[in-house]
């Protein structure tokens, strides 16, 4: 992806243009960020322990190889038309070279704006079987947080987005996984922000697949340590975690149940720890849950056949950092992946989260859900 539009540019519109020194000057970031992208590769880790490192190559990739990668692509294609149908004009490149200077606008954008924006989102939820008392409760819900990338330049967006949670007097706070990147000392430093979040019933919490040691190259032995001190990090800040259990919350005679479900992943790229009679262990039929569960995909796959969680929230896809007019690419791979899906009186909340491993957002910007519960069915609205 670095060489071959280098190799194809210079070979159509360089190479008998130029003089000697700037032939050899136009190579010159490529082999750089080729040796780069080597040294990346040569981590142990899943990425460098410094994000500065990781986020400066991922800069120089979309600055360097994405706009030029587009334009090869374009171009090459246009000068196929051209040959086939004679044309004097290769078209291709024309849309290629508009197409590059679009990408350096996304990255820009994404990276100096989007990454910066934060979303609240309102949804309403109606359920026949809601507990009366709990008509008009209030969720805020939030997911991907992966402070590990709130840095300095980033610090303030972090205490904002609390500020903007505690102002919307929930009932209740959630957080549904990915609290940081690779490991738990990314936590420490946010403990007095998060600390900060207040709900009438308190704030719930799952694991999600980056909260886990599986990131890192490490024993066994290392690996258990993190684990245990991401999960004491959220006990410190006055966080009730939930591993494939639940909680009741009551108000007078009406209860509902918090379940939180270890991330349930698909098994090959992301591990699968949920166990869904564990984490509904002691729950009724008749009682009315809402789940929490990192993954979307395990909606379908374990919470609709083998529960009777009516409501579930997640998070996990990011919807890629990147959306264009409603769409984004992470529709490829999964079917519920950012807002609120029914399957008949149930739903997934999926949060499209609050930051992101690689501080770059086009098109979906950060988003905390404030999700009210309504007792009934949802009214139709005439037109």
């Amino acid at each position: 992806m670095i060489l071959l539009p280098d190799a194809y540019i210079y070979m159509r519109h360089i190479r008998a243009k130029a003089r000697l020194s700037l032939r050899l000057l136009w190579w010159l970031p490529s082999l750089l960020l080729a040796i780069f992208t080597v040294g990346i590769g040569c981590s142990r880790d899943f990425a460098p322990k410094d994000n500065t490192i990781l986020n400066s190559y991922l800069f120089l990739f979309g600055l360097f190889v994405v706009p030029k990668l587009v334009f090869a692509i374009f171009s090459l294609v246009g000068h196929g038309v051209k040959i086939v149908f004679h044309t004097r004009r290769n078209y291709g490149a024309f849309a290629g070279g508009t197409l590059a200077v679009c990408c350096l606008y996304v990255l820009f954008y994404g990276i100096f704006i989007g990454f910066g924006k934060l979303d609240v989102r309102h949804e309403d939820y109606y359920s026949e079987t809601l507990p009366a008392l709990f008509d008009g409760y209030r969720i805020v819900h939030f997911s991907d947080a992966h402070v590990g990338t709130y840095g300095r330049s980033y610090a303030k967006m972090l205490s904002r987005a609390v500020d903007s949670m505690n102002a919307q007097h929930p009932d209740l706070i959630v957080f549904t996984g990915d609290l940081q990147n690779m490991r738990p000392d990314e936590i420490r430093p946010h403990v007095s922000v998060l600390g900060r979040l207040k709900a009438s019933d308190g704030v719930f919490s799952v694991l999600g697949n980056h909260d886990y040691a599986d990131y890192i190259s490490a024993s066994a032995d290392v690996k258990a340590a993190n684990e245990r001190e991401t999960v004491l990090l959220q006990g410190c800040m006055g966080w009730t975690l939930l591993r494939n259990e639940n909680r009741v919350i009551r108000r007078g005679a009406d209860s509902i149940v918090i379940s939180g479900m270890e991330n349930d992943g698909d098994g090959r790229l992301y591990s699968r720890r949920g166990n869904i009679c564990k984490t509904l262990a002691g729950v009724s039929d008749s009682a009315f849950v809402v789940m929490l569960e990192h993954d979307p995909t395990s909606w379908r796959n374990r919470i609709l056949p083998y529960s009777n969680a009516a409501l579930t929230l997640c998070g996990h896809t990011h919807a890629m950092q990147f959306e264009l007019f409603g769409w984004s690419p992470v529709a490829f791979k999964y079917s519920e992946w950012g807002g609120m899906y029914h399957e008949g009186s149930r739903a997934v909340n999926v949060s499209t989260g609050l930051g992101g491993f690689i501080p770059f957002r086009f098109g979906v910007p950060g988003e905390i859900v404030v999700i009210t519960l309504h007792r009934g069915t949802k009214p139709i609205i005439s037109k």
